[in-house]
Formats: C-alpha cells, sequence, structure tokens
C-alpha cells in the first residue's frame, strides 16, 4: 500500500480532501447503484455511494412526469432480495416505485453521500488503485475530495443526460421549449397546441397525457417505430415474450409478438406509425431501441387527438414548418428525445466503455465495473448488480481470511468506509 501515495499531481493530490474506501466506490445512487450496493451488503463487503442530486433515484423523482407507471410488470422490476409490496399493483406508479426504493435503501441501510459530482476517475498503475475526484458545494462554500478504493462500479446508466437536438430555427420560434424530463403535466397546456418531437414511449405517453387535459398535440414521428399493445389477453406482452423465448428462437418469437400486436393494435402504417424491418426484440437487443408499449395512444392517433406528422425541416416564430411543406401553427414544444449516458465526460478510460457512453459487459479491466447498461431495463439492472457482487465477494471473502492487514494511511487520507 505504500505505493499508494506516489501517485503523480502532487499539488492537486495535497489540495483535496483525501478518503480512502475500504471495498468499491459505486457512483450513482438509481436502482442500478441501490442494487449493486444491497448485494454488497449482503456478500459483507463495504462501499460508499456517490450521488451527484440530494436523492435517490433523481430521474424517477425530479425528471418524470407524473402519470408514469411502470411500463411492465413489477415481477420484472423488483430490485435483488426484496419484493415489492403485494398489495403494490401489477404496474405500480411513479410514487410507488420512489417510496419502494426509499423502503429498499432504508432496508439495506444505504446511505448514499449526495451532492458528490463526480469529475473524473481514473485508475492509477502506480498504486493500482482507482482515483475518483469529486466536488460537492454546499451555499458558498466548495469541497474537493478524492476517494481513493480498489474497485469502481459505474451505475450511472442509460439514461444520466438530456439528449436536446439542435433544430433550425427552434432559438427564434418564441414559445415554450422544454425536454420531457422536465414535463409533468398537461395541465398547463390546456387548449394550446403543442408539437411532441419524438415517439418513443415518453413521446407517446405525453401526447396521450396532452389529450387528457384537452391539449391539441402533434407528434413528431421521424423514423419507424414498433407499437405494442402492453397486454395481450390479459397477459403483459413482456411476460409473454420471455416464456416464448425459453423454447423459440429469437427470430420466431419476432414473428409472433408482431401477428398478435396486428390482431390487438390492426395496422399501425396507415396511422404513420411504420414499422422497422427488424423484430422489435432483435432491434431491442441489437440496436438498444426498445419498442413502445401503448397504453391508449394509439386510440387517440384513430380518433385524430393526437396529430402524427413528419420531420422538421425549421421553426420560425410560433410555427414549424415540416418536411413535406405542412406548416403548423403551435405554442410549445416538447422534446421526447431521449436521453444518454454521461460517462464519457468523467471516465478517463478507453477500453471497457466506448465513445457513446456504453460498456463492453459488466465486467472491466482493474476492478471496473458497469451496472445497469445491458439496455434490458431494471431486471438488467438487478443481473448486473448481483454478478459484480459475487464478483467482488470473492476475492473479498479470499483476502479477509488470510490476514486482517493493518493499512497504513497518510495524514491526509481519512478512512471512512
Amino acid at each position: 500500500m505504500e505505493n499508494m501515495f506516489r501517485l503523480a499531481d502532487h499539488e492537486d493530490f495535497f489540495s483535496r480532501r483525501c478518503i480512502w474506501v475500504n471495498g468499491p466506490v459505486i457512483v450513482g445512487a438509481g436502482p442500478s447503484g441501490l442494487a449493486t450496493a444491497a448485494c454488497l451488503r449482503d456478500q459483507g463487503v463495504p462501499f460508499a455511494v456517490l450521488e451527484k442530486e440530494d436523492c435517490i433515484a433523481s430521474l424517477w423523482q425530479k425528471r418524470t412526469y407524473d402519470r408514469l407507471k411502470l411500463h411492465l410488470p413489477k415481477q420484472f422490476c423488483q430490485l435483488p432480495k426484496f419484493p415489492f409490496p403485494e398489495d403494490f399493483p401489477e404496474y405500480p406508479t411513479k410514487k410507488q416505485f420512489i417510496e419502494y426504493l426509499e423502503s429498499y435503501a432504508k432496508h439495506f441501510e444505504i446511505n448514499p453521500k449526495f451532492n458528490e459530482y463526480v469529475q473524473s476517475a481514473r485508475y492509477d498503475e502506480t498504486s493500482g488503485l482507482w482515483r475518483v475526484k469529486t466536488v460537492s458545494t454546499s451555499g458558498s462554500n466548495r469541497t474537493e475530495v478524492e476517494y481513493i478504493c480498489r474497485w469502481l462500479v459505474v451505475a450511472t446508466g442509460e439514461n444520466a443526460e438530456c439528449v436536446m437536438p439542435e433544430i433550425e430555427g427552434l432559438a427564434e420560434f418564441g414559445g415554450e421549449v422544454m425536454h420531457a424530463c422536465q414535463y409533468k403535466s398537461g395541465e398547463k397546456f390546456s387548449g394550446k397546441n403543442v408539437l411532441v418531437v419524438g415517439c418513443g414511449n415518453s413521446g407517446m405517453e405525453v401526447s396521450l397525457d396532452l389529450c387528457n387535459y384537452n391539449a391539441s398535440p402533434s407528434m413528431v414521428v421521424r423514423s419507424s417505430v414498433h407499437v405494442l399493445p402492453r397486454e395481450i389477453m390479459g397477459k403483459s406482452t413482456f411476460e409473454l415474450a420471455v416464456l416464448l423465448m425459453i423454447w423459440l428462437p429469437l427470430w420466431l418469437v419476432d414473428k409472433l409478438m408482431l401477428i398478435m400486436a396486428w390482431l390487438v393494435l390492426g395496422n399501425t402504417d396507415k396511422y404513420g406509425l411504420k414499422r422497422p424491418s427488424m423484430g422489435p426484440l432483435t432491434l431491442k437487443n441489437t440496436m438498444g431501441k426498445t419498442p413502445v408499449l401503448d397504453i391508449g395512444a394509439l386510440e387517440k392517433i384513430r380518433s385524430g387527438d393526437i396529430n402524427v406528422v413528419p420531420g422538421i425541416k425549421r421553426f420560425s416564430r410560433g410555427q414549424v414548418e415540416l418536411v413535406n411543406g405542412e406548416i403548423l401553427d403551435i405554442d410549445s414544444v416538447i422534446l421526447a428525445t431521449g436521453y444518454r449516458s454521461n460517462v464519457p465526460y468523467w471516465l478517463q478510460e478507453g477500453e471497457f466503455f466506448s465513445k457513446n457512453g456504453f460498456p463492453n459487459g459488466w465486467k472491466g479491466n482493474a476492478g471496473l465495473y458497469a451496472v445497469g447498461f445491458t439496455r434490458k431495463g431494471l431486471s438488467g439492472a438487478s443481473s448486473d448488480a448481483i454478478r459484480i457482487a459475487q464478483d467482488i465477494g470473492k476475492v473479498w471473502k479470499e483476502e479477509t481470511k488470510q490476514t486482517k492487514r493493518a493499512t497504513a494511511c497518510h495524514r491526509r487520507c481519512i478512512s471512512q468506509f
């Protein structure tokens, strides 16, 4: 451990408070980070969770609309070792899911360090340890801390940052423009013409919610999209797909899903919702593009309450010109243009994570792990968390059995975890 302090950038090192974490550092206190922490707790491995916001699951608490429910049945969304309460409905509401996560953190005694914004994380080959630099601001006070650890778990997820597209003339539009992460309900849009840019699950649900508040949404559909019923004959479409994949190849399950979707929803092409040539499950696995699970938006499209329009050419004052030459008068714009990973901005590593911020699996080199990036939702994150905790726990238990060595700490290195 004496090499731990033969680190580069000596001036920077001594200007920060240094904390040695006797276990992994987990970056992110969303469902993925909480699941990993709980599984590590079960393995007897200490950890530290760093969260840039002031609460757990900030995406759910601060950047989701009021009507949101889980898109999949609760049994596919529960985190490891802690089922949903039996009295919760099959599709829990946003409020119920947040309550579940808060109970989860309390049950496993997970106490994240909030308002800790990770500036950078890099592996120091000299010491064989990770250096995670954070900054936190409280009022006029700015505190910089460097966490030193052997293992680093990236749990910031697929949806860390909003994608804000650059569209010609948007700055001159003059009306209200917001990302879907800022949208709460359609109440304030009542009686207004609203352009919703994007036709994924968020775009569809925002458009539906606007209709319920007597707004007039036009939804921009720039590319092909798979729309599936949320349930088929009272059974979750996702659950049916999972069951079929036990016995059948993926391409055949895709075919069956599309046949059943056609029987329930009819031909969506005639409403401007053209299906991709690739099947919905294959598209999800290869491109990460999630099919839309319809909860009522398609009926509003059929009735004309939601107007499906093609791509945007440009905006002007109070108007939008579409690629087909049509001009619409609009009052507000909601960008349901998705999210992206923020890992490339802070993780100084070029092998495990690609340039778009997605890793190649759940385990990298030198004690680096990733959870919640498999594009398989909460169930995928749970599987990652279990594997990561078992992997770290195995090493931890072997080493703690051998000897309990005293670890020398520099006078500026405070061991707290």
